[in-house]
């Protein structure tokens, strides 16, 4: 019996990578239009190497890329690509077909809703303030929160917590194999693997099940419950 649906956020809920190449885009052409004396190439090289060393997370990526072209930050060029990055940001950030009315649907059928996310608590309830979806779930568990990524059993033993349902009453879906999959499943939770929403190629998911759109959540549950 599935009593709780808990969802990634990026790359699950929100089209996370498509607003952060958009984002990053709108802030290049900016810096570049104020100063900057790279080669939009050389910019976005410098930015994804950040970001892979700090994380995609990282909130000070255009400081770091300014000190470590001119050992000093330049706010002029910083602010051009800060409010660039937002502004692109707000018009690129959305949610996946059919998001909306799934968790409508899954609300109907009395089933509590989470969200389990690794990344920083501001940006995670920023991004469902302006989509909306704030008021939609129970109760939201973000790095802050625990201060474990997943797939480190914490965050998945804290949403089950203060949603109050054991985790074979659960099920947890995400795009990252490695960390949503097998960490919930880790703690006993069933899993769905959002494969709309992956960005690596993955083969093996080791999910339970496997979606290539969100509304096939739907079936999924009626089916675990006629179980």
């Amino acid at each position: 019996m599935i009593t709780a649906i808990i969802f990634d956020l990026d790359n699950t809920l929100v089209d996370f990578m498509a607003m952060k190449r958009q984002a990053i885009g709108a802030a290049i052409n900016a810096m570049i239009d104020s100063g900057l004396k790279l080669s939009r190439e050389e910019i976005q090289q410098r930015i994804d190497s950040i970001y892979k060393e700090k994380g995609i997370e990282f909130q000070n990526v255009f400081d770091q890329l300014l000190y470590d072209e001119f050992q000093k930050v330049d706010y002029k060029i910083l602010s051009a690509g800060v409010i660039a990055y937002r502004r692109a940001r707000e018009a690129a950030l959305s949610l996946y077909p059919h998001v909306y009315t799934t968790l409508m649907d899954l609300l109907k059928m009395g089933l509590k809703l989470g969200v389990v996310s690794d990344a920083p608590a501001k940006e995670a309830w920023l991004r469902l303030t302006y989509l909306n979806l704030h008021h939609i779930f129970d109760h939201i568990v973000t790095f802050e929160d625990t201060g474990k990524r997943k797939p480190d059993p914490a965050p998945f033993q804290k949403i089950l917590s203060l949603l109050q349902v054991p985790p074979h009453e659960s099920l947890m879906i995400g795009d990252w194999a490695e960390r949503d999959i097998i960490g919930a499943a880790k703690v006993g939770m069933k899993t769905v693997f959002a494969r709309y929403g992956d960005t690596f190629g993955t083969v093996e998911t080791h999910a339970d099940y496997e979606v290539n759109d969100i509304a096939e959540l739907i079936g999924i549950v009626k089916n675990e419950n006629r179980k």
